[in-house]
This record gives C-alpha cells, structure tokens and sequence, in this order.
C-alpha cells in the first residue's frame, strides 16, 4: 500500500512538472529570423555596395545578434529590424548568417543562412 502511493505521488510530481515546462515553453515566444534581402541564391554585382535587411524576434536567452559574412563577425546588433551595410563581396560564392546570441557572444542556437553569388 505504501508502494502503491509513492508510486502515485511520484507520478503526480512527474505530470505537475511536465505541466509546468510546457506552460513556461508555451508563454516564452520562439525566436524568428527573417532576411528579407538580398535573398537567397541571388546574384549581387562584385565589389559593390548592399544592405542586409532583416526582421529578428529574441527568443529566451537571446540578447542580440550577429552578421558573419563569410566566417567573419559584425560587431552586436541590438535593432530587431532594419539594414546592415554589408563588405563589399569579391567574386564568388557567399555566406551571410545571422546568429543570435546571449549577453556574452555565446550563440543560443537559432541562426538563418544565406548564400550570394557575386559576380
């Protein structure tokens, strides 16, 4: 009998706790990133000048973001929306993410990848 009601009570602590993980994850909104521009797989014109125009949601965690162009960090940027002056590109293929990270640099884990071919 007393078996029987650890059982119970250890199962009834289970389904509080997975109540309360489910509440929590459902109240913190996801975080979203969109490039709006230049857009995937496009075609930019070598060694001249384009903006990165983005939209970002912070998820929890989140502080702010970076551009890596290339394997190479922009310093943070904390406007959730608006345009980032890209390096001029060489010819060839490119990468642009945009990575969000918490208040130490550390990327949380959402990013969004683009390739440009500069031509």
């Amino acid at each position: 009998m007393k078996t029987n009601r650890f059982v119970q009570s250890l199962v009834l602590s289970l389904l509080v706790l997975a109540l309360a993980a489910s509440a929590a994850t459902a109240a913190s909104p996801a975080a979203t990133i969109k490039i709006l521009a230049p857009a995937d797989g496009s075609q930019v014109d070598a060694g001249e000048s384009y903006s990165l125009k983005y939209e970002v949601a912070l998820g929890p965690g989140d502080d702010h973001f970076h551009v890596w162009v290339d394997g190479d960090r922009s310093p943070g940027i904390h406007d959730l929306k608006g345009t980032y002056a890209l390096p001029k590109l060489s010819p060839g293929e490119h990468v642009i993410t945009i990575k969000l990270v918490d208040k130490g640099h550390v990327p949380t884990g959402p990013e969004k990848t683009i390739k440009v071919h500069a031509k």
